[in-house]
């Protein structure tokens, strides 16, 4: 149990660094931004507002950019509410920016609920209080006690008496508009989500959907929203906030995020002309109405801890089911491979009734996670034993290329890294998951997590392109008995991954 501790202890002090107040910016750059103030969500959906009412709209987010994109424009086409949930929220590029958008349309009387994880906000309290002095915006910590609202004794003393309960964390994302329109998927709010990072990114995948099934999405928010587990900022601070009554307290913010160095003029062209984009989307052979989609959603607190670390959940069983009933193959992607012996059974007897397994995670040159790496690695001859293909992504993929946005490649004169984050299934050719689900034990039992389980041929088609051409030789290295790519970096990082050998799986 002491190496439980100590991990957690590090996790503790690498995710406690409060970040910087918003730098000064010496320009007045918002007085050149032009901003509509005539968009209107309802008027943008009025002629598909009866098929809403018995189908989905999909739609897959594959570049950063675009989900970038999306995400700000329906900001500013919000009418009444703004619902947020997310793992990690950074204070970075892309969260000042995503703050600026929910600022402004909280000024507009959008009401905007945001929903984060403890243990990954990565904001100064003061910070945080002052966006939530907003008398419409409002801010809840999901399990909080591990990161803020309590001293380093009172966080030990956490870790000691509740193992269990520090480590179970909200892994969900969603990003709801008036209830109407819905982005789910891989990406956190930070940099390297969406294509801003200039030396890590990551490739991800998220998906939009509108009409019906964007209620389940709107019940499991309230749900989380609305349960003991999540706590309001204010609750957490015995401060009032510095600033919470100067009028013009968000005034820094504005600017920074008007500072073409920080937020790309070609990025915010391209929102300001979305509207005229989004019709274009919804006639193209992209964006698919589907009869039968289904959002699944683990419940606050996973499961009632009876069985340990273990228990599984609700997201857990899905898709354990959607293996059990493939019969011709599964195409997997997660950024960690972290097998027990459920799963290893569970692709076993689908190659012995035979499905053809595909599996396409981070190699040790990609990963992010060396911990979790290392686990892979030492199972991964067991897991190649059970008939599957696996294959590691390359850091200098090609399709980095196609994927990152071509305002980061004209900002850089060299290519970032590229990790790998999407986490997508696709069953026999016609059943598509999306979501925040990681093959890893954490996902399975500890994690609250989400997916989207889409029975459309049309969107796995599309779907399944991105996915072929990441199983090619230039995107990824196939592993099997007799080779691996872990040569491909230094010692150093080959050490770190040994040395992680001795953390348990089961809080990875």
């Amino acid at each position: 149990m002491k190496y439980h501790y100590l991990f957690i202890v590090l996790l503790l002090i690498s995710c406690n660094r409060a970040k910087d107040t918003i730098p000064l910016q010496e320009t007045n750059f918002c007085s050149s931004i032009h901003r509509s103030d005539t968009l209107s969500l309802s008027k943008e959906l009025e002629g598909i507002s009866d098929l809403m009412k018995t189908k989905t709209g999909v739609y897959v987010l594959e570049d950063g950019a675009g989900a970038m994109v999306t995400r700000a424009w329906l900001c500013e086409a919000a009418e009444k509410t703004i619902d947020i949930q997310y793992f990690i929220f950074s204070t970075d590029n892309i969260g000042l920016i995503a703050c600026d958008y929910l600022v402004r349309a909280a000024d507009r009387g959008v009401k905007v609920n945001i929903l984060v994880d403890d243990i990954m906000v990565e904001a100064g309290i003061q910070d945080i209080l002052t966006l939530d002095s907003h008398k419409n915006i409002s801010i809840k910590i999901y399990n909080p006690g591990i990161n803020l609202g309590k001293n380093i004794i009172g966080k030990l003393k956490t870790l000691v008496t509740d193992f269990r309960s520090a480590n179970q964390r909200m892994h969900n994302k969603t990003f709801i508009v008036d209830g109407k329109v819905v982005i789910t998927g891989g990406r956190n709010i930070a940099d390297e989500y969406f294509d801003y990072d200039h030396e890590y990114n990551f490739r991800d995948r998220d998906v939009l959907l509108l009409g019906k099934e964007t209620q389940s999405v709107n019940n499991s928010f309230n749900e989380f929203w609305n349960s003991a587990l999540s706590v309001p900022v204010t609750e957490l601070s015995n401060d009032e906030g510095e600033n919470i009554s100067d009028e013009n307290r968000f005034d820094r913010l504005h600017e920074y995020a008007c500072n073409p160095e920080n937020f790309w003029p070609q990025i915010r062209t391209r929102i300001e002309n979305f509207s005229s984009t989004f019709p274009q989307i919804m006639d193209s052979g992209a964006f698919v109405w589907v009869d039968d989609v289904s959002f699944v959603s683990d419940a606050p607190g996973k499961n009632d801890g009876t069985q340990g670390l273990g228990g599984g959940g609700i997201s857990t069983t899905a898709l354990i089911n959607l293996v059990k009933n493939a019969k011709y193959s599964l195409d997997i992607q997660t950024p960690y491979l972290i097998t027990s012996d459920l799963s290893k059974n569970l692709f076993r007897e689908a190659v012995q009734r035979g499905v053809k397994i595909r599996i396409l995670t981070n190699s040790l040159a990609s990963t992010d996670n060396v911990e979790a790496f290392s686990s892979y690695q030492t199972d991964r001859k067991k897991l190649l034993a059970t008939g599957i293909k696996i294959f590691e992504f390359r850091p200098d993929a090609a399709e980095r290329m196609k994927i990152m946005t071509g305002e980061l490649q004209a900002e850089l004169d060299y290519k970032p890294i590229f990790g790998f984050h999407a986490k997508s299934m696709i069953v026999d050719s016609k059943i598509v998951v999306i979501g925040t689900f990681n093959l890893d034990p954490r996902s399975a039992n500890l994690n609250t997590e989400c997916v989207a389980i889409i029975h459309s041929e049309q969107v796995a088609k599309f779907v399944q392109i991105g996915m072929d051409e990441e199983f090619k030789p230039e995107n990824s290295w196939e592993t099997t008995v007799d080779f691996n790519p872990d040569s491909k970096v230094g010692a150093g990082k080959r050490v770190k991954t040994w040395s992680r050998k001795i953390l348990p799986k089961e809080i990875l």
